[in-house]
């Protein structure tokens, strides 16, 4: 192959550098805005209302829609420093921080306002009429698992699953109460589980590490779903009630003040940051609040997400949260009539490009760290509502996720490590693993949905639903690339990866000859085995421009001076979409597999390694479990290396 014929190249090491970057959020409850507290009138801008009916399909079809926003890398790092401020206002805003009350900045003469919401804010996220209407019958309703009001033990000393702590603790119900009835209907079942949330929680801690209420995302978090979702719990007429709400919202943002630095981690931190500013933008004497708020949000996402848009976490569901908390913020400035720091929409326009990335043809989410194969309507409502119209990035450097697509059919390829242990949620042992879509249907999978383990997905699989094996690549006798350890957290093993990716061309006038002409090629090693087995793990995938032959190659070089003896297990799995149909042929080295759609691919496997169907597991978009298949290809290997090769190919 010369170098005319190849249009694209990049080759580099995987890195994890951060870059700058910031969100914000808040919210309110109904109108109460006098003349004095009117904030000026906000600039105008686009709704992005129109966004997912004419970008989103674009997204899909491989074309850019109009007015198109470039990905977020060409955004300079000016963009996402801290507001501007006189000098009066950096005055106010350290002595905040130093701890002056914020009553006494605003109102020198000490008349205290009294306790109200400034605004009613808009729901731009709505959620699930589902679980809503669950909340309604008596029953938290999780990942497709139910569980009753009257058993959950609010103060927190008997502890639940992680995706039902956060609901409970966060207040995320509220969005789905709220879609599920008019309020009338809503606001007794809001209140009676308020209620019970205050009687076991009277009072914060000193500090975090309380019980799951007290943690900083989840108290950032419940600060915002209350300011946004006011509505649902304010309504009451009954002073004494409104009271206490609006001494819990007041107290709960005194107490994030106070302890903000004290997160697990950085995405923990955005959400505290969130509630902070929310309460700066909607209680009275907030200025100073908001002051402090805005600066310590933009210092939080320079930390949190790295030059391409992609969370050091490298996660797709973290990238959601990112995502939801800065839409959200965005209402609350709405709300008040207020202007958002600029780098609030240019962190939106950073952040969609990464996300759209993982996404089939379908439009659903690929799984990766954690993350279920999230439906294509959560996908498209959550960019909908950022308003950003972009494409996707198909070489996420730092992320680390390569996208090639070949008409109808998409690629995804993990060319990076896994996150470091401090950013690290559910980190996954998943380099050089890959998905392959096909129009609306997946043909190769990862098994994903560690995250919503403690659903209906047993929490005792959420280990070995991050494990190597539980991804289509190569492991070595049963071990990890990466080793797996509890809490999400993850150990040593991948630390480099590099990655050659080239655009090959074919001849247009002709059938296409071999599978070099007319490609995608991509090309991937990393060094998990070497300290253990001496061998390097190298993988080639060569897509058709037409989407119909994916063409693979798994190799172990390998490395050290000194050579070892031996053989080693091996195994290549390839983990198959929902609704796939097999049939193993006669020489035991190809296996039929007919697609729900009616089309049929074939898989051959080339050398001696040996063939075998086995039993496999999906999440699906619901965050649910979905028996399926795996082929897997098995045998031992020299610890002198070998090399062994593939072929997916559409027929007729």
């Amino acid at each position: 192959m010369t170098d005319s014929a190849i249009r694209d190249t990049a080759s580099s090491r995987a890195t994890t550098a951060p870059d700058r970057a910031i969100p914000l959020a808040a919210a309110a409850e109904e109108g109460v805005l006098s003349e004095e507290d009117t904030p000026p009138e906000p600039r105008t801008e686009d709704s992005g209302e129109e966004t997912l009916a004419g970008a989103y399909n674009a997204f899909a079809d491989g074309q850019a829609p109009d007015e198109v926003i470039e990905p977020g890398r060409a955004l300079a790092l000016a963009d996402f420093s801290a507001p501007a401020l006189g000098a009066g206002e950096r005055l106010i805003r350290m002595a905040y921080r130093f701890g002056v009350p914020g009553t006494m900045l605003t109102s020198p003469m000490g008349r205290k306002a009294r306790p109200r919401l400034l605004a009613t804010v808009s729901n731009p996220l709505p959620g699930s009429r589902v679980a809503g209407t669950a909340l309604r019958a008596g029953h938290f309703l999780v990942h497709g698992a139910k569980t009753p009001i009257a058993q959950i033990e609010f103060g927190g000393a008997a502890r639940v699953t992680p995706p039902l702590e956060r609901m409970v603790h966060g207040f995320g119900w509220l969005a789905d109460l709220e879609a599920c009835a008019p309020r009338e209907q809503a606001a007794p079942v809001a209140e009676r589980i308020l209620a019970a949330w205050l009687d076991a929680n009277p009072k914060p801690p000193a500090r975090p590490g309380k019980g799951p209420a007290w943690s900083i995302e989840n108290a950032g978090s419940r600060e915002l779903n209350w300011l946004i979702h006011a509505p649902l719990i304010l309504s009451n007429t009954d002073k004494k009630w409104r009271g206490r709400i609006l001494g819990a919202i007041t107290e709960t943002a005194r107490w994030l003040d106070r302890n903000i630095h004290r997160a697990d981690d950085k995405l923990g931190e955005l959400a505290g940051w969130c509630g902070i500013v929310a309460a700066g933008l909607l209680l009275p004497d907030g200025r100073p609040r908001r002051l402090f708020g805005e600066a310590g949000l933009v210092r939080c996402m320079g930390d949190l997400v790295g030059d391409d848009g992609g969370l050091l976490s490298r996660s797709p569901l973290g990238q959601m949260e990112a995502i939801a908390l800065l839409v959200k913020l965005r209402a609350c400035y709405r709300a008040t009539r207020r202007d958002p720091p600029d780098a609030l929409d240019a962190m939106l326009t950073l952040l969609v490009p990464p996300l759209l990335a993982l996404t089939h043809g379908d439009g659903s989410l690929g799984s990766w760290q954690g993350a279920w194969a999230v439906d294509a309507d959560t996908i498209a409502l959550l960019v909908a509502a950022s308003g950003v119209r972009t494409r996707p990035l198909r070489d996420v450097r730092q992320w680390g996720y390569q996208r090639a697509v070949a008409r109808k059919s998409v690629l995804q390829f993990d060319a990076a490590p896994p996150p470091l242990a401090r950013h690290a949620r559910h980190g996954c042992a998943s380099t050089l693993a890959f998905e392959l879509s096909s129009g609306g249907h997946r043909i190769v999978i990862n098994c994903g949905g560690a995250a919503a383990a403690g659903g209906l997905v047993p929490i005792r699989l959420e280990q070995g639903l991050r494990a190597t094996a539980a991804h289509s690549t190569l492991a070595l006798d049963d071990a990890n690339s990466t080793a797996i350890l509890i809490n999400g957290k993850i150990g040593a093993g991948v630390s480099e990866v590099d990655i050659d990716r080239r655009t090959l061309d074919g001849d247009r006038g002709t059938a296409a000859k071999g599978p070099q002409a007319g490609a995608t090629r991509l090309e991937g090693s990393h060094n998990g085995y070497a300290a253990r087995y001496g061998l390097i793990h190298r993988r080639i995938l060569i897509l058709r421009e037409d989407g119909t032959e994916l063409r693979g190659e798994d190799l172990l070089v390998p490395t050290g001076r000194k050579g070892k003896r031996g053989k080693v297990g091996f195994a290549i799995r390839f983990h198959l979409g929902p609704g796939i149909e097999l049939g193993v042929s006669e020489d035991g080295q190809g296996v039929g597999m007919a697609l729900p759609d009616g089309s049929y691919w074939q898989f051959r496997a080339g050398g001696e390694a040996e063939i075998n169907v086995e039993e496999s597991l999906w999440v699906d978009g619901q965050g649910r479990p979905v028996p399926t298949q795996q082929l897997v290809l098995q045998g031992l290997v020299s610890r002198g290396g070998g090399n062994f090769s593939w072929l997916l190919k559409k027929m007729g």
